[in-house]
């Protein structure tokens, strides 16, 4: 990708560092059964934030307005689902003084770091991870509106920012491209980006493990362990699937006090083990 062209919101809004392209090596890797999921929950929860669940005056701006109206169920898990994770991240982020990182693992077109900028809840990076086709997608999204630019970059200290087709990297934000089923690329673009394995870190996972296997699952997992010196994981999912979409994660998973034992062993959490299950 070209740098940002001065007849762009992007460039012309405010105080800008210029813009270079890094070359990039990643394929188009996405995974169709994954990529749908995303969308059809993007739309639902930006028509909950239409209807007031809510309020998150980014999301408008990553997905149009579906015409066909959601279930009052739908709206009601979406606010759950949205509000329990929140109240989590907000509880890592004040214990730690906002010293720390988030890596939003299978972030999909999340919203999170706008809504923590505007609360001043920000960590110290926050880092988002998916598919190169959907990072593609938000990428342009964040390239054409001022209200997704304009925080990242006030908030950055350089003179560039180093941002491609499928990565951009800035001081406090960053959006890699990479499969999670791959830890070595994953582990590679982390560390360009800067990640600190020093700092505590929050890594959120939302709906994202019933999407890979077992094995899978427990790779990442043993790789974030192994990886930072004190962590968190959020791990919100499906527990019960329809018979239209099996997902691969769901059978052996169930509970995540059976995916953490069986990752971590009995003893990872020490004395005080606790257990917070969201399940729909």
């Amino acid at each position: 990708m070209q740098p940002f062209a001065p007849s762009t919101p992007m460039a012309t809004s405010l105080r800008r560092p210029s813009f270079t392209a890094c070359s990039s090596s990643l394929l188009d890797a996405d995974d169709e059964g994954v990529r749908g999921p995303c969308e059809d929950a993007t739309l639902c929860k930006r028509f909950a934030v239409s209807i007031g669940y809510w309020q998150d005056p980014c999301i408008p701006h990553l997905v149009r307005l579906s015409k066909a109206r959601k279930a009052p169920e739908i709206n009601r898990g979406y606010f759950g689902h949205v509000h329990s994770v929140s109240q989590l991240i907000k509880a890592f982020l004040r214990k730690t003084g906002c010293n720390c990182q988030i890596l939003n693992l299978g972030a999909g077109m999340d919203t999170t770091f706008w809504r923590l900028k505007d609360e001043d809840l920000l960590p110290s990076k926050y880092f988002e991870i998916d598919f190169p086709m959907i990072v593609m997608r938000n990428l342009h999204s964040i390239k054409l509106k001022p209200l997704l630019s304009k925080p990242i970059l006030d908030l950055h200290s350089e003179d560039t920012l180093q941002m491609d087709g499928h990565t951009l990297d800035s001081t406090r934000y960053a959006i890699i491209g990479a499969d999670l089923r791959d830890i070595p690329e994953l582990e590679e673009k982390l560390k360009k980006c800067n990640m600190n394995t020093q700092l505590p870190t929050l890594l959120v996972a939302e709906c994202v493990l019933v999407y890979m296997t077992p094995e899978q699952s427990a790779n990442l997992l043993k790789w974030a362990a192994n990886s930072f010196e004190t962590a968190m994981l959020i791990n919100y999912k499906q527990v019960r699937g329809s018979r239209r979409s099996v997902k691969p994660g769901i059978p052996e998973f169930l509970t995540s006090c059976r995916l953490v034992a069986r990752v971590f062993g009995n003893s990872c959490l020490g004395s005080q083990e606790s257990f917070l299950e969201f399940s729909f």
